[in-house]
């Protein structure tokens, strides 16, 4: 079963956004995607990337071409490959699903335009001056991230009540973003009466490690931070938590499909298109200073029935209700 979805916009005036002029004088525009992790990673959201870029009109190969930049899991190369993609003149940078990649992009160019995807605050970030009207050459979307993960505590908490400690896995080469999910964390568990694990992976070998450190903690759940890293390293994730028999909840219904048992978070397919919708405007003329900050508010919630049964966990029906999908 799928909720409505629902996609706030800010109101804010649209004016022309000049492009460079040799970007102009090329017959077909280049888009350059930066991104912190790898292709794989976001196999699923490349082509809803696509469809909202053909939304207003650009299709790729066509009548626009797309450079891609991927960091491979390593945050220190970012700087390095936005600065490639301004020395290549890209008509915009596109830098969806990764705070690091916003961050340097921004870094590196105050005239190419930018359209970004992060789940912080883009104003406490320092990415726009406001979400209504942007200022300077950013815009994008906020995609509410970190705004769920106490939720997905509480559903955790919900699941597997008599679970004392609950480890939590974040990124540390991630560093503002995993500060903003354990504050949030903290303070959640403090009200539920649950004392949280902090665990730090950056690696595989990091994640093997930090599954035994939950294991001799005897940890009794386990949540996934938001890191596009985890994404990467879903199916290593997915495997290890089943394995040691640890109840999870995890940021995204891919992570449910792949057979986690419980997701909570936003849709980070209606994000890209969204990220897309705006590339293609700006290719259009638009300025992003008056592009208002989209937020994403579709939140999905998945649960696998059948990891559950391999769990010997019976999902309660309160959580199966607010359930948006149910993996028999």
């Amino acid at each position: 079963m799928k909720r409505r979805e629902i996609i706030g916009f800010l109101g804010g005036a649209i004016v022309a956004w000049p492009l460079p002029l040799n970007a102009q004088q090329r017959t077909m525009l280049v888009i350059g995607f930066l991104n912190s992790e790898s292709s794989a990673s976001w196999r699923e959201e490349i082509p809803a990337f696509h469809r909202g870029l053909a939304e207003v009109g650009y299709v790729v190969d066509r009548n626009v071409a797309i450079e891609y930049r991927w960091a491979e899991s390593h945050n220190d190369r970012l700087p390095v490959l936005a600065a490639e993609l301004v020395r290549r003149e890209v008509a915009v940078i596109v830098a969806p699903g990764s705070t690091a990649s916003a961050l340097a992009a921004k870094a590196q160019t105050q005239t190419i335009p930018i359209v970004f995807m992060v789940g912080p605050d883009p104003v406490e970030l320092g990415l726009v001056a406001s979400l209504n009207r942007p200022g300077g050459n950013l815009t994008g979307v906020g995609a509410l991230a970190v705004g769920v993960v106490a939720k997905r505590l509480q559903l955790l908490h919900e699941l597997v009540p008599a679970a004392a400690d609950i480890a939590f896995l974040r990124n540390p080469t991630n560093p503002y973003y995993a500060a903003l999910e354990t504050r949030e964390l903290q303070a959640a568990a403090g009200f539920l009466g649950v004392r949280l694990l902090l665990l730090n992976a950056s690696s595989p070998r990091d994640i093997e490690a930090a599954f035994g450190n939950l294991v001799a903690q005897r940890a009794g759940a386990f949540l996934l931070g938001t890191d596009p890293f985890f994404i990467t390293a879903r199916d290593q994730l997915v495997a290890l938590a089943n394995r040691h028999g640890v109840p999870a909840i995890y940021p995204f219904r891919e992570d449910t499909a792949v057979g986690g048992l419980m997701s909570y978070g936003t849709s980070n397919r209606e994000a890209f298109r969204l990220v897309g919708n705006y590339t293609g405007r700006i290719l259009s003329g638009n300025n992003p200073a008056d592009l208002p900050v989209q937020q994403v508010t579709k939140i999905e919630m998945a649960v696998n029935l059948k990891t559950a049964k391999a769990l010997g966990l019976t999902i309660p029906p309160s959580i199966l209700s607010r359930a948006d999908e149910v993996i028999e």
